[in-house]
């Protein structure tokens, strides 16, 4: 949002992402900078501070910026969000006379230039100071103008009650301002600690149990996360555990001749049994997958399901709504590339230009069924062949769950998404704003 310029400008806000079309990003009790440049013509004083507004548009706690390096005019303040809601925050700048006064006292009163007027013009800055403050702490600025006006004193006395470090740090607190100008609000979306960093076990449910051509299942896999909970991982992460299709299905190694017996890519979304709103049948059935996210928080972890806005061509809604998808100059569906690669097996989901129709219609149906067994996160693209992209899309997708991501895409709230890398390897990577490395692992 752009600043509204009045008698002092506030300019250039930061963290503001996308022109603040999105929000920066922390987690509760997290501190992070927020900075503007302020200044304002001639010489008098300046300050500012930054204002948190929770979603009821209660202002939070006053937090004062200062000045980030003399004659720079950039200042600086760090917050900290108490809650886990969407905040706004702005800047207010703000003309500062009595730390104009103060400034000009020092010079003139030991230089005998209008001592009395100036320690005048003091004492009544001290009273209108006083108005403002909380009613416990008026008698002391009252009893510095009282001692600003107190003609029986040496003028070097009486200018010294006005600059007393507990009356100067008590203005600091509750400043005299005029000509407040505020920066536009810009949106910050604070997120449960877990959104920053964790520890992800990527498992992949026919590896476990399995019994020569047999799979294993959501219920067999269940049976492994007491040993991923031990290793301190935090979050199990499904590929997606939907109906793979058949069609153009991958053999080992992504060859184009599977066996009788080769599962497919999980990736391949839908069959006739179903689509992203279903479970495969050979890894069970919704009531295995509650069994599952239930057990796992037995041993403390939380699931995390692979968000991948793509179908299999035996998807149901690829028949059913063939304007969902991108085609080709010769009218077939293009499917995913990355070159040289190519997934005959996937067909892309691009096809945004009616309204989000697509993405909008997945994320909806799959949080109103799968998803509303209280999973927790999600990883949104497919790990090479998508990414979630596109005005809106992320909107949609944290609607109803919030949205957390591994360390190959790792959130870091500084605020941006970061991605790193792919695949099922395992590595340890630092976000510069985490207390601990995020590792991956692997279930092979």
């Amino acid at each position: 949002m752009s600043a509204q310029t009045g008698r002092i400008p506030v300019l250039d806000v930061r963290p503001r992402v996308d022109c603040g079309a999105r929000p920066a990003k922390a987690v509760t009790g997290e501190s992070f900078d927020v900075t503007a440049t302020v200044f304002r013509e001639g010489h008098e004083a300046v300050g500012a501070n930054v204002v948190l507004v929770d979603p009821a548009g209660r202002p939070g706690p006053y937090t004062p910026m200062r000045e980030l390096a003399p004659g720079t005019d950039r200042w600086g303040a760090e917050v900290t969000p108490t809650a886990e809601v969407r905040w706004t925050y702005r800047v207010e700048a703000w003309g500062d006379p009595l730390a104009s006064w103060r400034r000009a006292a020092e010079i003139k009163v030991p230089a005998g230039v209008d001592p009395d007027l100036v320690l005048e013009e003091g004492a009544l800055l001290h009273e209108r100071a006083a108005r403002g403050v909380p009613r416990v702490h008026r008698p002391a600025l009252l009893a510095v103008a009282q001692a600003l006006r107190e003609e029986t004193w040496p003028v070097a006395e009486r200018l010294a009650a006005a600059l007393d470090p507990a009356v100067v740090g008590l203005l600091a607190r509750h400043p005299l301002r005029e000509h407040v100008t505020a920066s536009g609000s810009l949106p910050l979306l604070v997120e449960r600690e877990r959104a920053l960093y964790g520890a992800w076990y990527k498992l992949f449910p026919r590896s476990e149990g399995a019994a020569g051509t047999t799979g294993g299942t959501l219920r067999t896999a269940a049976e492994r996360l007491a040993g991923v909970a031990a290793m301190g991982f935090d979050v199990v992460y499904l590929p997606p555990v939907h109906p793979i299709g058949s069609a153009y299905r991958k053999g080992p190694g992504g060859s184009l001749s599977p066996g009788p017996d080769d599962p497919g890519s999980p990736w391949a979304i839908g069959s006739a049994a179903g689509g992203h709103d279903a479970v495969h049948p050979e890894l069970g059935t919704l009531g295995d997958f509650d069994h599952f996210v239930a057990t796992a928080r037995t041993h403390g972890l939380e699931v995390a399901l692979d968000f991948a806005l793509q179908c299999s061509p035996d998807h149901p809604w690829v028949e059913k709504h063939p304007d969902w998808f991108r085609r080709r100059p010769d009218g077939s569906v293009a499917y995913a590339e990355n070159p040289p690669k190519k997934y005959q097996d996937i067909y892309r989901s691009y096809s945004v230009s009616r309204s989000g129709c697509w993405i909008h219609s997945c994320s909806l149906r799959t949080s109103r069924t799968v998803l509303g067994v209280l999973v927790a996160c999600f990883r949104p693209g497919s790990g090479g062949t998508d990414r979630v992209r596109g005005p809106g899309v992320r909107g949609r997708v944290s609607s109803r769950r919030r949205v957390s991501c591994p360390a190959w895409a790792v959130r870091c709230p500084c605020p941006s998404l970061r991605w790193a890398g792919g695949g099922a390897v395992r590595r340890r990577i630092r976000c510069p704003r985490a207390r601990r490395p995020i590792a991956t692992a692997a279930a092979s």
